[in-house]
């Protein structure tokens, strides 16, 4: 990531220059032009050697889709899947730099940093019929629409897209959002606030069009399976039943149809990681991701991968569940389950896939300022590994509970790996904390997402992906009242901290960094109110004859739009 961080600090240092002119921090002025500096995702892409090799890439994931309405997709293999059948004004390309994509070109910019007007090019949904300024209009208002029940669309739109508060509030009409088509190739877009990394989240599903017309013809039945979806991305999705496995096929309505070589990939949901490598093993797939075991026995196979992600897990502690208090609710027992696991022994040998221990939430070399120093040098490490400390925590939490016993349920997934990790964590926890009981409940991904929504849980085992380059991504997640909060924190000191970097100081990128790392320091060393695992490493087996596989440091996972396979060599 490291090797395009500057590439992105010179894009992103475009958007701020146009509005710190108009607030009179910079010498040059304000403009109305297109930026220049950044050029649109042309379809950049080595062709493949042998042209007589099947175009064909099969893959593994490890859960189901939950959801691929992008107005309710809210997970990691959904925001993936999305990234490869659909397409925002911007897609990231193979740089991960935010590029237009629906956009004809960088959008104008008004003085005031307030106003984005783009041009939408000649493009077709997969049905033939165009891609319009009035699908953006649709799909954002939808996403807004407190009926629809957008786990995204409120919670990135408010505060950002002029009346999205208001709408969310129900003090306005879905109409007045901050976007309008003035015709079917022009799409004007207010914010309420300069937004520095505004084009970056352009390419993020939630902001993906849709067709009116279509979307209520199929009512309740949309995005329920492939046919009942229409594609404006460089793949159509086909035998997807709603459940199990599924296929890419290449969609030749595209607008750069030709950059894409693949004819079709193959996508089977396995969650062992056995059974995986088996298939690895026998040629039927062409990557699988490693569990510890594996990682090990593979380590020095000439076709891994190693990876360090922007995903950072850790512990959710919710503090009250179907209206009563849970024993989190006191600062003490939070602050001891904060330190009693080892994270480095998760990290080095119950995962062993390159992830690093993490006692923080914004990730490591994720975000950066404008001299390139990363934001985790502005902040610190926070709840480190203490088991002396969180048995004092401990005690103290147990006399204010009036108690020696404490039943603590964990959340957590079903996949081979998830089932691991559980076990490891009950064995610390019940050894380093004396009259602590925990029970594991281990669900498939669908299922715990249900449940954090209702925040029927004591502590959840989860992790997330920032979806654009902003600490913001990470630290909005626990405001008070945040749909992704779901574990009944809340602190106004941290509530106003995260406010400012979007208000008063939003336009002080060092300001904001700083704000963030307080804000940071409060969430989990003064209040713990969450717990940091581990910043997720990949380690994979990948078919040497796979070219040209996108990864991403933030919102869809992988791009298969450059992708293609060739020849084995002889």
């Amino acid at each position: 990531m490291k090797n395009h961080k500057f590439m992105w600090l010179i894009s992103i240092m475009l958007v701020l220059s146009v509005f710190l002119a108009a607030c009179g921090d910079k010498e040059e002025a304000g403009t109305t032009e297109p930026v220049k500096d950044k050029e649109e995702d042309k379809g950049t892409t080595e062709e493949p050697a042998n042209e007589e090799v099947a175009q064909v890439l099969n893959l593994i994931e490890t859960a189901e889709i939950p959801s691929i309405d992008s107005s309710i997709s809210e997970d990691a293999v959904g925001f993936n899947v999305l990234n490869n059948i659909m397409e925002g004004l911007y897609r990231l390309d193979q740089d991960s730099l935010p590029v237009p994509a629906m956009a004809d070109g960088e959008p104008e910019i008004s003085e005031d940093g307030l106003t984005y007007t783009f041009k939408i090019r000649d493009a077709q949904w997969s049905d033939g019929t165009p891609v319009t300024a009035h699908d953006f209009v649709y799909a954002w208002q939808r996403a807004v629409d407190p009926d629809t029940g957008s786990p995204y669309g409120p919670y990135l739109m408010a505060g950002m897209i002029k009346n999205a508060t208001e709408i969310g509030e129900g003090t306005a009409e879905i109409a007045d959002l901050g976007i309008k088509a003035e015709d079917d190739k022009t799409l004007i877009v207010e914010l309420e606030r300069p937004v520095a990394y505004f084009l970056s989240l352009m390419s993020f599903g939630t902001f993906y069009p849709l067709n009116e017309e279509f979307v209520t013809a199929q009512g309740d039945k949309y995005a329920t399976n492939s046919e009942a979806m229409i594609y404006n991305g460089p793949f159509s999705l086909a035998d997807w039943d709603g459940t199990g496995n599924w296929k890419y096929v290449k969609n030749d309505k595209y607008w750069d149809a030709d950059t894409v070589k693949l004819e079709e990939i193959i996508v089977d949901v396995v969650k062992e990681t056995a059974t995986g490598v088996k298939l690895y093993e026998q040629g039927k797939k062409d990557r699988v991701l490693l569990s510890a075991e594996y990682a090990m026995q593979f380590a020095d196979d000439p076709n891994i991968i190693n990876e360090l992600e922007t995903s950072v897990f850790y512990f959710k502690l919710n503090q009250e569940r179907n209206g009563k208090a849970t024993p989190l609710a006191n600062a003490d027992i939070r602050k001891a389950f904060a330190r009693a696991f080892n994270k480095e022994e998760l990290a080095d040998a119950i995962l062993a896939n390159g992830s690093i221990a993490a006692n923080f939430l914004v990730a490591d070399d994720f975000t950066f300022d404008e001299d390139g120093k990363d934001f985790r040098d502005y902040s610190g490490e926070f709840s480190a590994y203490n088991v002396e400390e969180a048995q004092e925590y401990w005690k103290k939490g147990l006399a204010a509970l009036g108690t020696d016993k404490v039943e603590i349920e964990i959340l957590g997934g079903d996949t081979e790996n998830a089932k691991k990790q559980q076990e490891w964590f009950k064995s610390e926890f019940e050894r380093n904390l004396p009259g602590l009981t925990i029970k594991l409940k281990e669900v498939p991904f669908a299922v715990r997402l249900e449940l954090d929504d209702t925040s029927d849980y004591d502590v959840q085992s989860a992790g997330w992906g920032p979806d654009f380059q902003d600490p913001i991504s990470f630290m909005e997640l626990f405001v008070t009242g945040s749909p992704q909060n779901k574990m009944n924190y809340s602190n106004p000191e941290y509530d106003k901290l995260i406010e400012s970097t979007k208000t008063t100081i939003a336009t002080d990128p060092v300001a904001r960094f700083e704000a963030f790392a307080k804000a940071e320091k409060i969430l989990l060393e003064d209040d713990a109110g969450l717990v940091p695992q581990y910043q997720r490493g990949r380690m994979v087996l990948m078919n040497p004859a796979v070219k040209g596989l996108a990864t991403h440091p933030f919102g869809g996972d992988y791009s298969y739009k450059w992708t293609y396979m060739e020849a084995a060599e002889k």
